[in-house]
């Protein structure tokens, strides 16, 4: 097998700059077609202020960096919310890393993990129009349910909700 050119660390409180610098080139360059500005930038200050990414580690996210070397290339977290059940909120790599197995062995990495905690499935949401549904679905996972979500300030996340079957 050719060795990876990844490597992935648990983030903590200590890496939420690193988080945010990495979201702020990732996030317009994923949501600027999807998203008006005004809706990038509210969801960005929403998901991903300190107090915010510090309540997500609190509230047992469990964030993930990915490497390429010494870059930090990508990001994720995932949490438990059933007893065998798990939610991928957060997977993003640079655009460009995307297209070249970054997201495919991130994404192998974490259902890993998860499997290693006796999870059996694990869901996420994607934007309707975000190209990496088909991503997912390339890798098994299927349409459960599409989603209108409130987030506030009038905006909303129309989403599809995608599960992924781990045993």
């Amino acid at each position: 097998m050719i060795p990876s050119p990844y490597t992935i660390r648990d983030a903590s409180v200590k890496d939420i700059e690193l988080i945010r610098s990495l979201c702020a080139e990732i996030w317009p360059a994923t949501y600027a077609p999807i998203l008006d500005e005004g809706q990038l930038d509210y969801m960005m200050e929403w998901m991903y202020s300190p107090t915010s990414l510090q309540k997500q580690l609190q509230e047992g996210c469990h964030f993930l960096l990915l490497y390429n070397k010494d870059k930090p290339v990508g990001y994720a977290s995932y949490q438990r919310l059933q007893e065998h059940h798990y939610k991928l909120h957060k997977l993003y790599i640079l655009p460009t890393f995307q297209g070249n197995g970054a997201g495919r062995y991130f994404l192998s990495y974490i259902h890993e993990q998860v499997k290693a905690q006796q999870g059996q499935s694990i869901e996420l949401q994607v934007n309707r129009q975000n190209k990496a549904r088909y991503f997912y679905e390339a890798l098994g996972y299927h349409m459960q349910e599409e989603v209108d979500i409130a987030v506030g300030n009038g905006y909303y996340m129309n989403d599809y909700i995608m599960v992924l079957q781990l045993i």
